[in-house]
């Protein structure tokens, strides 16, 4: 027993980590339904005012919350109380996965739609604004803020003894599961995120930002493969009954460590170059209009002062014609 925590009888397996077996305390399976069901609501809001909500942003939220209640809430997360991989899966989805999924849903954009003008959405709009300009939002979404955190949640956990102290307990496993989705939430909104932010960087910005995290991150898991003993005592004693090697299963956490999130960054990139291509193609043409706009100004001009020297009762040449002269 761990506090009010059963930990599994059966030894650890993939197909066991998706048991039904809730966690004691089910937070985040419940912050995932609730977020899916408002989501679900404010979509509908939407479309009954006859305005258009894209598809693919809902699916991409709706999975970053089934994904997030899945992690969360099946064996998995008692697996994790005393398995590093089952564990480091969970931190990887948590900080990686979930949260650009969740983005992707432009939630910001869609409770801005869906609420109310009037009554109670008017104060929550006041709230949302008002967060949204406030100096510590403009703080947490720096870069200088958000990189060394969440790096912090790999080195700094696994390579100190404050992760032992945390995950000692349901309510310390619990807090560094919140702060492994903050984390990654943190990270990939200046990124990803469409809508109005405290800090815009420039598209160059954001492309340094990615590559300077996704080489970081990777590196504790040569760490975790290479390391001849137990890092951590919290996983350093399993269950007898899991037969797991305590060593073993960690090189296969350093594993996951390792290759986890390459895919998901590389999607991200791909996801990221498109939209700063079509951010150069607008930029562009908006760029021609101007020009455009700006000789058909300079070509009127020009025709009036022609027509000012003119003699009186003279006819009136083609690109006078041309512009109504």
């Amino acid at each position: 027993m761990i506090g009010e925590l059963t930990l599994p009888t059966d030894p650890p397996s993939v197909l066991r980590m998706f048991d039904w077996l809730p966690p004691p305390v089910p937070l985040l399976p419940l912050v995932a339904i609730g977020a899916a069901s408002w989501y679900l609501l404010a979509v509908y809001k939407v479309r009954t005012t006859g305005r258009r909500w894209s598809w693919t942003r809902t699916a991409s939220f709706l999975s970053g919350c089934t994904v997030l209640a899945a992690v969360t809430g099946l064996a998995i997360d008692s697996y994790g109380y005393r398995l590093f991989s089952a564990f480091m899966f969970q931190h990887l989805t948590l900080s990686i996965l979930v949260p650009p999924l969740l983005v992707l849903g432009s939630p910001g954009q869609l409770l801005l739609r869906s609420t109310a003008h009037r009554g109670l959405g008017r104060y929550v709009l006041i709230v949302a604004l008002a967060a949204l300009r406030c100096r510590a939002s403009r703080v947490v979404l720096h870069p200088g803020f958000t990189i060394p955190v969440f790096l912090l949640s790999y080195y700094g956990l696994y390579l100190s003894d404050l992760f032992d102290a945390a995950a000692a307990s349901v309510g310390g496993h619990l807090a560094l599961q919140v702060f492994f989705l903050a984390s990654g939430l943190l990270f990939i909104v200046p990124i990803l995120a469409t809508g109005p932010l405290p800090v815009r960087q420039s598209n160059l910005g954001r492309f340094f930002d990615i590559f300077v995290e996704m080489p970081l991150h990777v590196f504790i898991g040569v760490i975790l493969m290479m390391a001849p003993r137990a890092l951590t005592e919290t996983f350093a004693q399993p269950p007898v009954n899991w037969n797991v090697d305590p060593v073993a299963d960690q090189a296969v956490a350093g594993a996951l460590a390792w290759s986890y999130g390459e895919p998901v960054a590389l999607l991200i990139v791909l996801i990221f170059a498109i939209r700063w291509r079509r951010d150069e193609q607008s930029q562009s043409a908006k760029s021609e209009a101007d020009v455009e706009g700006r000789d058909a100004e300079l070509e009127a001009y020009n025709a009036f002062l022609r027509r000012l020297h003119e003699p009186p009762g003279s006819a009136p040449d083609s690109a006078d014609l041309r512009n109504g002269g």
